[in-house]
This record gives C-alpha cells, structure tokens and sequence, in this order.
C-alpha cells in the first residue's frame, strides 16, 4: 500500500517515487490540495506555461468517458518531453478511469488528481492506496506547527520581521485553508514593506479583517441556523468584493474547531460551556454562538459539513463565475442542517 502519513507529506513530495505516475491529493483543506497539485505538477514538466505539457481535465468529463484518462497520459508531446495533467476530481466515481492507467503506467506523463476529503472505503482512494504506481496524499487543515512554519517562511522570503506577541496573535487566525492563510500573509507583508518589526497594531489592522463581524456574522448564522441573519451578512461580504473561496477557509476552520470541541464533549471531557471557555482566541461576544452551535451539532454532522465545504470551495476555484453562488448555496446547507437538529432537540 502506497498510503502517505500526513507527517511524512513534506519529505515525500520533496523527493517522490520516480514509479509513482498517479498522485491522488485529498483532504477538507482545499487550499492545500490545490498548492500540492500545482507542486507536483510544475515539478514533473519543464514550462509549466506550456499547454502542451501542463493539461487539465475536469473529473466529470473524465467520469463520462474512462479511457479519455489513458489516452491523454499516452499521447506524446508535439514537442517530446514529459507532460502533466490535472484532473479536478468531482462527486462521480474516477476509479475506473485511473484502473487502465495505473495497470499501465505511463512513461513520460504524470497523473494528479484533485479531490476532497475521501473516506478510507472511497474506491478511488482505495485504489491509488494499493498501487505501486500511485501516492495518495492527504491534505489536512494546517495545525499549530505547519501555521508557524508557513508565517517563518513568509515573513523571510520578504526579508521582514515579526514581534513574539504579533506572531502569537497572528498564528491564531491562520488556518483552515492554505490558500487563504497565504494571502492574509502576502497582504501583512505589503503592508510591513519598508517598516520596522511587525507588530500586534500591524496584525490587528490587516489580519483582524479577517474576523471582521461581518465574517463573524456568516459563520455564526450558519452553524446556528439563522437564516435571517445569514443572507444580509452574506450579500454585505460580497458586495465588499471578499473572495468566497476565502469565506469558506474560515467557515470550514470553524468547523474543524467545532468538531475538536465536540470530540472532547462526547469523550466525556468537557461541556459545552467549558470547550467555549478554553477557546482562547474565542472574541467574548462570540462565547454564547459558539456554545449553541456545540449544543446543537454532533460530531459526525460536523465531519460531514466539513466535507462539503472543502468540496464546495474546489467547486469556487474551479467555477469562478459562480463562487458566490458555490458559497452561498454551501452555507444554507449548513445553517439548513443547523435548523433540523434545533428542530430535533425540541421535539
């Protein structure tokens, strides 16, 4: 089995396997799917500008005709040299098409499959687990020490510093999703540029839009079910140009703490007073949402919203025309699902 360990990720993409043809890359931190792709991909081609050696494909194409997959991989570059494709993995099933592919492997292409947080029975992870010419790469949400290292890296690259308290304060607001951590971290070095160290006053006037009420606003109507409330906050976001895609970094980010939370509440370690008091970046008059939404979700309706909603901000990036819609129509389902479980508990 060809089942990478999240903790070995970065070792392995540093140096793959030079039989490994298929890369399946998963996970509910579709940010970091996506940046993994692009990795792999520009690592496998010389121009990744090129169209010729970089395709895409969109999963749903590929689902509707399996063998499209092996001919693409198969055919030779107008100008040689090895190609990559990237397959945007959708809700059908691409087992079939990787099946000719990975009994077969390729010689002179690379497969990367985009995908969302797959269950271990998933026949496509399955598949890719079990073949020596695949890795199948999980994407987990970033954790304390992935968060520091992607604020070390960032703030080096641009030849910044940053102070012991404002990194502290700036660590807690990142996560959930790479691509939305990255650009918190682009926009507090452009504004540093020319600066002294960055400071917590710079961390609170940049990064502290990030939990701006109107955000607030969202993801506590959502997960509490209050529609009302929901759709004005919504419309005000969008009206004011924030990226759905980044909305839903924060919306999955609460999620995965909700989650953590109620893992502990029905382990039998705590309350959901007592999880809402040892949030430590929890704002104060965000303290009895947050408890509510413990009240009123389990733990696996959360793993399954968090599913959904890595799903649906692939379905963003990938259909950015539609992100708002993508976004808006996500966020109803969970403050819908929200709605069914108050419901519940009062009958």
């Amino acid at each position: 089995m060809v089942a990478v360990k999240a903790g070995d990720v970065e070792r392995v993409l540093a140096s793959p396997d030079p039989k490994a043809a298929v890369f399946l890359i998963y996970g509910p931190d579709a940010g970091l799917v996506s940046e993994r792709a692009r990795r792999v991909t520009e690592r496998a081609v010389t121009d990744p500008s090129d169209p010729f050696q970089m395709v895409r494909l969109e999963g749903d194409d590929v689902a509707a005709d399996p063998l499209r997959l092996l001919d693409e991989a198969n055919t030779i570059g107008l100008f040689g040299g090895r190609r990559a494709i990237r397959v945007a993995a959708t809700g059908r099933n691409l087992a079939p098409a990787l099946t000719p592919l990975l009994a077969t492997p390729p010689q002179d292409a690379v497969v990367v499959v985009e995908a969302g947080d797959l269950q271990r029975s998933s026949p496509l992870r399955t598949l890719c687990e079990r073949s020596p010419a695949a890795l199948a790469i999980p994407c987990y949400a970033d954790g304390a020490r992935e968060i520091a290292a992607l604020i070390d890296a960032t703030i080096r690259e641009h030849g910044l510093a940053i102070e012991r308290d404002a990194r502290t304060a700036l660590a807690a607001l990142l996560g959930g999703d790479r691509v939305a951590s990255r650009a918190e971290l682009e926009k507090l070095a452009l504004y540093a540029r020319g600066g002294g160290d960055i400071t917590l006053a710079d961390i609170h006037a940049v990064v502290g839009d990030v939990s701006s009420l109107a955000v607030d606003a969202v993801v506590d109507a959502a997960f509490g079910g209050d529609l009302p409330t929901l759709d004005p906050a919504f419309t005000r976001l969008m009206s004011e140009r924030f990226d759905p895609g980044v909305l839903l970094g924060f919306v999955l980010r609460h999620a995965l703490v909700l989650t953590r939370a109620r893992n502990g509440i029905e382990a039998g370690r705590d309350t959901p007073s007592s999880a809402v008091e040892g949030m430590r970046t929890l704002h104060f008059k965000r303290k009895a949402a947050v408890e509510r939404h413990l009240r009123l979700w389990n733990g696996a309706d959360l793993t399954r919203v968090a599913r959904e909603i890595g799903s649906a901000t692939a379905a963003t990036r990938r259909n950015a025309a539609l992100a708002a819609e993508l976004a808006q129509k996500a966020l109803w389902s969970i403050a819908l699902a929200a709605r069914r479980a108050a419901a519940r508990q009062q009958t």
